[in-house]
């Protein structure tokens, strides 16, 4: 903030995104507390997810998130579906 307000009191951008960053990381701090320092808070509760894999609303499987398209490409490999495994 001082090096803006210093030495570019004048470059309006810079100071709108300098105050966008402190903003951002002012409301990540802020939900870090409520979440009890984790980075995401959970969407169930634990009891609530492990009781609809046993009854088979939802699934359980591996994360595979594509190294070189993360942002955009990743499945669930579902276990015992498409392993090697011989029954």
């Amino acid at each position: 903030q001082n090096y803006l307000d210093n030495f570019w009191p004048d470059l309006k951008a810079a100071h709108e995104l300098f105050d966008s960053i402190l903003q951002a990381r002012r409301e990540r701090e802020s939900e870090s507390q409520e979440n009890n320092g984790k980075e995401y808070p959970e969407h169930l509760p634990v009891e609530i997810l492990e009781a609809g894999i046993k009854s088979g609303r939802y699934i359980q499987g591996i994360l595979n998130v594509n190294k070189h398209r993360a942002q955009v490409e990743a499945f669930v490999r579902l276990q015992g579906f498409g392993s090697k495994e011989s029954g």
